[in-house]
Formats: structure tokens, sequence, C-alpha cells
């Protein structure tokens, strides 16, 4: 339907759709496990009677899902193309597979499962933003991208810090008292949300030089836009015209995104200019 066949760019749609399918089973069962339970409208339920709390089915089910689904983030970042942003998003997802063992283990299943409905939200978003991407359907790329800042930006700088924050820094304290793991877990929570101001200020920076110069800036960490893949995608596209650089050394292209090989790179607001 979208002419892909077998090329490379239709393997990353391919890929990001894969994720795209796990990113809303994620979010639908979210919903399942958080819908019809009172600590999603009382945060204060999360520590009432704690830590003699009974772990439902679902709820270890749903823990076992999301903590296989970050380990194989984590060893994909090693197989696939290493990107500028190796270094942090490699400690998010080591943050992130040790807040949910250590949720789990402390039997903090309610909290957590708060935690990661709202960083589940955006997720499915950007995946869509990629493959509108890669598929060069341009316009739709921009408008995914504008509804993914919106999520990120209001559950991850609003509605984390002022909803669950408070809850395990404030109402945990008031409820249960201090305990040992109270200190790791509000740590590492903090850390979380030290990467989310990171990553907005990012995603603002980003939107803002689409709306000012037509194209996105020279670095997208969330890979909506080109990211390292795009230079072995162009390298592959040139590999049948060494010829002629050959001969005319003066006229040899680069890939770095400015020769043309990825011409639709060039030519929407999810480009980058180098």
């Amino acid at each position: 339907m979208f002419g892909f066949g077998f090329s490379v760019q239709g393997a990353y749609v391919g890929e990001e759709l894969l994720r795209l399918g796990i990113q809303g089973y994620e979010s639908r069962l979210d919903t399942a496990c958080s819908e019809w339970t009172p600590w999603l409208w009382n945060t204060r339920h999360c520590w009432y009677n704690y830590p003699y709390q009974p772990l439902t089915t679902d709820l270890h089910y749903y823990y076992i899902l999301e903590l296989s689904f970050y380990w194989s983030l984590m060893f994909s970042q090693f197989t696939d193309i290493k990107r500028k942003d190796f270094g942090i998003m490699f400690l998010h997802h080591l943050v992130s597979i040790f807040l949910i063992t250590f949720s789990y283990v402390n039997n903090m299943a309610r909290i957590g499962t708060l935690v990661l409905c709202l960083h589940d939200s955006a997720d499915a978003l950007l995946e869509a933003a990629k493959m509108a991407n890669y598929a060069k359907f341009q316009k739709m790329c921009d408008i995914l991208f504008v509804m993914f800042a919106m999520v990120f930006i209001t559950t991850r700088l609003g509605i984390f810090p002022l909803w669950v924050l408070n809850s395990t820094l404030f109402e945990s304290w008031e409820i249960v008292g201090p305990y040992p793991s109270w200190w790791v877990f509000n740590l590492l929570l903090l850390l979380i949300q030290g990467l989310n101001c990171f990553w907005s200020y990012l995603i603002v920076k980003i939107a803002c030089k689409a709306i000012s110069r037509g194209k996105a800036g020279k670095w997208n960490p969330l890979h909506v836009s080109k990211d390292d893949r795009s230079d072995i995608e162009s390298s592959s596209d040139e590999e049948g015209s060494e010829e002629t650089p050959r001969k005319k050394p003066h006229t040899a292209t680069t890939t770095n995104g400015t020769s043309g090989t990825n011409g639709y790179l060039l030519t929407g607001p999810c480009s980058v200019d180098d």
C-alpha cells in the first residue's frame, strides 16, 4: 500500500509498526489495569495498608510485559545503529528497568502502574510519527509530532510531578512514614523526571526550529526526523553511483543528508539541514 517493497526504508517502517502495535497493546493494558482501581482517582489508596497489599494477576502480567519491553529496548541499542543520544537512552532504560523491578519487589505496584501509564501515553504517537516520516507523509508526520509533543509535555511535566511525585513524596510519608525503600524509590523517580525535563526542552527546541526555519533542527533525540539510520540509507543509495565521483572527485557527494540521495528528508518540516 505504501510502496515500500523490500527497501531498507520499508524495513524501518515495519520495525516502527511492530513497536506501535506493542505500545498500543500496552496502552490498552494500562487502561484495563487502572480503569477500575480506586488509586487511579485517589492516589492515597496507593499507600493504605502498605506493604500488605495483594498483587492481582493482571498487575503481575502487566509488570512482566513492561519489564520485558524495556529489556528488549536496552539490548536493541547494541544491535541498532548507534545514535548520538545513546548514553542518555541507555541510562533511561537502565533506570526504568531498575525502577520497575524495585517497585515490584517492594510491592509498590499500585503507584508503579500510574507511573507506567503516564510514560506510555505518548509513545504510540511517537512511533506513528516516525512511520509517517519513513513513509514520506510529511504533513502527517508534523501533525503527529505536535500531538506527541503536547501529550509528552502535559503528562511528564504536568501530571507526573503534580499527581504521582506528590503522592510518592508527601502522601506516602504522611500515611506510611519514612522507610528505607522510600528514599531509593523517590530518587529514581526524580532521576526519571530530570530526563523528562531534558527531553521536553529538546522537543520544544525542535518545534521552535521547525516553525522558524520550516525544518527540524540538527539533532532530534527522539528520532522523529533524520537520525543516524538515514546515513546508512543514503550510503546504500550511493553504492550504485560510486564510479561517477571517482572520475570527478570535486563533485563527490556526502551522506550527511545534503547530497539529495535521501532527498525526501530535505523537503519537509521533519527534515534535517546539516
